[in-house]
């Protein structure tokens, strides 16, 4: 049964992106599972640090954006915003070249508050990065 208030797919992900950090980052939404979303990042001259490796903070954006997409996936865009609050990130393998792939999926769902888990992976689906990030869900008003 999916999670999604409204359906999502990859394209509308992927044009409510546009002029935003994932544009500059090249954050590619590929997949929407029922209670999961998937999105690519290159390991580039965008998101590598200066020693050449896959820079913490780009992998952190990331996790961030796909958590937070899919929070407010989850809630009445009429009624409630969706803005992280918490955000931890594990790099736990070197990357300088090459997509990694974000995949999040929720591990609490509740009335103000979300956590999501998000796995980076590298074309292998070796661990690259594990992150969670913890959303607020904001009554708007």
């Amino acid at each position: 049964m999916p999670i999604w208030f409204r359906q999502p797919t990859p394209e509308i992900l992927n044009r409510q992106a546009k002029k935003t950090l994932l544009e500059q980052l090249d954050i590619i939404f590929t997949e929407v599972g029922d209670d999961y979303l998937v999105a690519t990042m290159p390991v580039d001259h965008r998101t590598v640090q200066p020693a050449g490796l896959l820079h913490g903070g780009a992998s952190a954006a990331l996790a961030e954006s796909l958590g937070s997409f899919g929070a407010y996936l989850t809630v009445d865009p009429e009624k409630f915003d969706c803005v992280g609050i918490e955000v931890n990130a594990n790099h736990v393998r070197g990357k300088s070249e090459g997509i990694v792939t974000g995949i999040a999926q929720p591990i609490h769902r509740g009335r103000t508050t979300q956590v999501w888990d998000i796995r980076i992976v590298d074309e292998r689906e070796k661990l690259v990065c594990a992150s969670r990030l913890t959303v607020a869900v904001v009554v708007k008003g």
